[in-house]
């Protein structure tokens, strides 16, 4: 797999890039600019490990597509992550294809720190029907990002996805390509007594299968083991807030843990369908 990182102004000069074979690492000695974006390009579809900026934990992502790119964060887009990412005159960005054992084990499906309302390339992908007021600290993206500090709320890492007091809220957590899921947890957000929270929650799946959750007023994580399914997308619904004073409940992370389906995605998804035939010789 070739792979490219690219730094790219409002313009669609490139200021700088970076292409190998299997990995590759950009070094961008200069301060960012408004409209500038980072561009990862692979020669086909499949499994990286992608570390965008260095106060960024790096994660394992499935690019659908042979090209993403992530409009570098100005301003209230800035707040859901790290004071210190995309700040500076020094930037380090790595890309890496990821290897068949990586690619195989089991994980969470759901982690995705580079993900934001326009990419449509790199999964997983979240995207609710509401989001409060707009603001960047409670979009749908920051239920997925890795971040679970939770007593708090409104500013890194205290992200969450919020829900607006809107009933009928839902997001929708999408692979990208099918996976199989075995496990569900929720960290909802626990900044008691400012926040509520739910006593219930329903999760919808592509396959057509429906459960119910019951949660807890905890900010620990809330597990919840499922009958192993195939599915391309999780939706989460029905959110039973409980009776109580405060109006905000909120979702700081949900994880949907689980393998790749077999035989889909990349050359990695044939080493591992090829490693577990030979186990079962």
């Amino acid at each position: 797999m070739e792979l490219t990182l690219k730094i790219v102004d409002a313009d669609g000069f490139v200021l700088a890039s970076s292409t190998a074979q299997e990995e590759t690492f950009l070094v961008y000695r200069q301060s960012y600019r408004e409209g500038e974006q980072v561009v990862v390009e692979a020669s086909e579809p499949g499994h990286v490990f992608l570390a965008l900026d260095s106060a960024i934990q790096p994660s394992l992502v499935y690019m659908k597509e042979c090209s993403y790119s992530l409009a570098v964060p100005f301003g209230d887009k800035r707040r859901p992550y790290s004071p210190n990412a995309f700040k500076g005159d020094m930037h380090r960005l790595s890309v890496r294809r990821a290897r068949p054992g990586e690619v195989a084990h089991r994980r969470n499906l759901a982690l995705n720190p580079w993900d934001d309302h326009a990419n449509r390339t790199l999964f997983p992908h979240a995207r609710a029907n509401v989001e409060t007021r707009g603001e960047a600290v409670f979009a749908a993206r920051n239920a997925i990002d890795g971040e679970k500090a939770n007593d708090d709320h409104g500013f890194w890492p205290y992200t969450s996805w919020g829900i607006n007091r809107d009933p009928q809220a839902a997001l929708t957590v999408e692979f990208g390509r099918p996976v199989r899921i075995d496990e569900i947890v929720f960290y909802l957000r626990a900044d008691f007594p400012h926040d509520s929270w739910w006593e219930e929650a329903s999760v919808t799946f592509s396959s057509g299968k429906s459960f119910s959750f019951p949660l807890a007023k905890s900010g620990a994580a809330q597990v919840f083991p499922i009958e192993p399914c195939i599915v391309e997308w999780v939706e989460l619904h029905g959110l039973i807030k409980a009776e109580d004073v405060s109006p905000f409940p909120a979702l700081t992370q949900i994880e949907i843990w689980g393998t790749e389906a077999p035989g889909t995605g990349d050359r990695n998804d044939v080493a591992i369908t090829a490693a577990d035939e030979h186990a079962q010789m």
